[in-house]
Parts: C-alpha cells; structure tokens; sequence
C-alpha cells in the first residue's frame, strides 16, 4: 500500500497534533509553517504560566464550549482533559492541579514542553517547514506558500489546515485564509473577538477620564463581583477579579463574560453591567457604617474605615459617580453594591486572546474534513467554537488535531488521490 503523504499548515497546538497522530498512523508528514518557528503563541499564552486545560469533571468541562458543546464532546470524547494530561506526561512534563482547578505544567513553562515536543516529532520523522505563508490553491490543487521572494507548490494525499483564528496577528494567526477558503464556497462565521477587553462610556464621553485612566490603567480590582444579563435574559453573577485598561476593562472575569457581553453590544449597542465592590458585606450595614459621622476624616477616609474600599475601588467610585451620590451615604453604599459601567464595544481583534467565527461546523464531517473538499480537514481555532479561558481552549485545540490528524491519513489511505479543491 502506497505512504499517505499528509501537510499539516500551520504549526500551532492544533497543527502539531494533527501531526503527530498522523505520524502515528504511518504517515510522511510535513508541516508548514508561517513564523519562524513553531508554538510562538503557545509560548506566549505560558509566560504567566502555561493553563494546559483544567480539572472539570467531564460533563461541566464539556458545558465551557457555549453553544458546541455537542460538537467539541465529540472532540473530548476522544482526546479530553486526562488523556492531554497523560501525553504531557510522556513528554517528562509532570502538572499539577491549582486552586483555581486550571492544570499546569509543575514548572509552569511551555517552553519545556514545545522544544520536548518539537524534538520527539522531529525524532519520528516529521518534517518542518517554516517561513512559508500559505497562499491559497493552484488550478490543479496544489498548496501554494510564499516563501521569502519564491512561491512554492506542494501536492499532499490530504492536508489539514490549522491556521487559527484572527487573533494575536503578530504571531501568526491573522484569519487570511478565510479569503481563500471564500473563494471555495466554504461556510465560514466571521471572526470576533472572544476572551476580550471592552472598551467603556461615561455620562462624559467613551472612554475613562484623563486622570484616572493615568492614575489606575493596568491596576486590578480584585475580589469583585459583576451581575450580568446572559443571553437568555437571566440574571448571573461571578466573582473574580480584572484589570483598568486606558480604554476599559479587561482580565478573567472579563474574559468569562466576554461571549455574553459581545453578543450583547451586538444586538442592544451597548451594555451594562453591575460591579460589587464589596462583595462580603451587606448592604444595608453599608449605608450605616457610612452614614457616621466623619468628624475631620475625609470621605476617602471614611470609605477605607468603614467599606474597605481604597485605590483604584475608590476611585471608579469617584470616576463614575456625582458629587452628590459620592456625599450621600444610602446612594454611596448602593453604588458600592452596585455600580453601574457600560460597556460601548470590545476591543479590536488582534488584541484579543481567541476568535469565534470561522469554518462552520456544518461544512464539516465527524472527521473534520470539508464536505465539498474530499482530503481537506480543518483543525483547532479556524473552526466556528468559542470557549473561556482556563485550559478549555488549548484542550479542544489538541483534540481536534489529533481527529483532524487520524482522519486524513484514514481518507488518503482509502481514497490514493490528491484532493482537488
């Protein structure tokens, strides 16, 4: 039986994996890819600490990916969290579970990982391609790459195609396929931003004062709570913590709302969510304890002794309210439970951690192969799934490798012909 000869475009999570199952499988493989090397976002996403995935039991684990969650359980079913963990663990990278229930890497690196990995796929024969960007098909369906002044053809028995999403442009992903992928007729969602910061709007204007975007950008709230309409109209509320921006907000909490609250500007213009700054403490104590008298203490003062708010707490309370509410104690302690923020847009999509959008799920089998492109497969963000941040991402990125990887070698075997977009 004829070799299966398998390109792999793009060298992300998703494209090593499909890489590596295909190799498995016996197949020669090459990957190509755009940067100069491999995993470029897969080492930033870890500087802080690679979130590998996390420790859900299987069925909330599955309930992360809002709106696929059928589709991405077909993934995990296959490839889920404890198989992910036990294939790092083949790498000699041992991970731990952290009181947030995230799993990393015991080091916390990806670097570790990505050069073990790397240098195993290399071991087993697969080949790297790098500095070739992916131009789109020739008129007899071969692949086409610019690499440096020169275009190069390359003709495969089945590709898988991993090029993610729109996000983080500098290092890779920057959605251009999606032309080429048009001009084919495949279904495709546009791309938005996903696990985002928003950009916000006062009585004043869009966006923070002068003063108090110099003071506080890149300060944390911590230990807050935002209430919040899902998409069904539901009140939910999530305590966390997240970050000033010059512009906005943004950080975990914000991350996890991200999906409601971008599809909530989408349809309404704008949104407004309801901060808790002092979660811990009631209310109605609240309006009390500062209604004492001040004496000589300043107001800021009396915040500090009396609600526990100080820095950058205090001073979205002075940014957002009047001189009046600041001076009343019942309207102050209402607003300390919560304040209101509007939110008008979120954040362009370079700058945000994923993308939803892309290769909808209906121009795909079970194999991850495109209906009208026998010996196409996609795999990872450049197919239409969304999910938080906390490992979910990265999990469901190698899973779809890993079928994408099986399924062409399996298509090419059967089928011994090149496919003809």
């Amino acid at each position: 039986m004829k070799t299966s000869r398998i390109a792999i475009v793009g060298g992300g999570p998703a494209g090593l994996m499909a890489a590596e199952a295909a190799r498995a499988a016996g197949a020669v493989v090459d990957v190509y890819e755009r940067m100069g090397s491999v995993g470029r976002k897969l080492l930033i996403a870890g500087k802080g600490g690679l979130n590998l995935t996390h420790s859900d039991p299987f069925e909330r684990f599955v309930s992360r990916y809002r709106g696929r969650e059928s589709e991405v359980r077909a993934w995990l079913e296959k490839f889920d969290a404890e198989a992910l963990r036990e294939w790092a663990r083949g790498l000699g990278v041992e991970t731990f579970v952290g009181t947030s229930g995230r799993v990393f890497p015991q080091d916390l690196k990806a670097a570790p990982l990505l050069r073990g990995w790397v240098r195993r796929l290399r071991a087993d024969g697969v080949n790297f391609h790098v500095q070739h960007r992916w131009l789109g098909w020739s008129d007899d369906g071969a692949l086409r790459f610019a690499h440096g002044a020169q275009e190069v053809r390359v003709a495969a028995d089945a590709v898988v195609f991993a090029l993610g999403g729109g996000s983080w442009p500098v290092l890779g992903s920057d959605g251009a396929w999606m032309h080429a992928f048009a001009q084919r007729g495949i279904d495709i969602a546009s791309l938005q931003a996903a696990n985002c910061g928003f950009d916000v709007a006062r009585d004043e204007g869009e966006g923070w004062s002068k003063f108090f975007a110099g003071k506080y950008a890149g300060q944390p709230l911590k230990a807050v709570c935002i209430e919040w309409r899902d998409a069904n109209g539901a009140m939910q509320r999530r305590q966390g913590e997240f970050v000033i921006t010059k512009t906005g907000i943004e950080g975990s909490l914000i991350y996890a709302l991200s999906a409601d609250l971008r599809d909530a500007i989408a349809d309404q213009g704008r949104v407004t969510i309801h901060l808790d700054l002092a979660p811990s403490r009631d209310g109605e104590r609240l309006a009390r304890d500062l209604a004492q008298l001040r004496g000589k203490r300043t107001l800021s003062e009396q915040l500090r002794r009396h609600a526990g708010i100080d820095g950058v707490k205090a001073g979205l309370l002075y940014e957002l309210l009047s001189k009046d509410a600041m001076r009343d104690s019942t309207q102050l302690a209402q607003a300390i439970k919560a304040l209101p923020l509007t939110l008008i847009r979120p954040r362009p999509l370079a700058e945000a951690i994923s993308t939803a959008g892309g290769v909808r799920f209906a121009a795909l089998d079970e194999t991850l192969m495109l209906k009208t492109l026998p010996g196409v497969f996609c795999a990872g963000e450049m197919i239409d799934w969304e999910a938080p941040t906390g490992g979910y991402l990265l999990t469901a990125c190698f899973a779809s490798g890993k079928i994408a990887g099986q399924g062409a070698v399996h298509w090419s075997s059967q089928s011994k012909s090149t496919p003809s977009p």
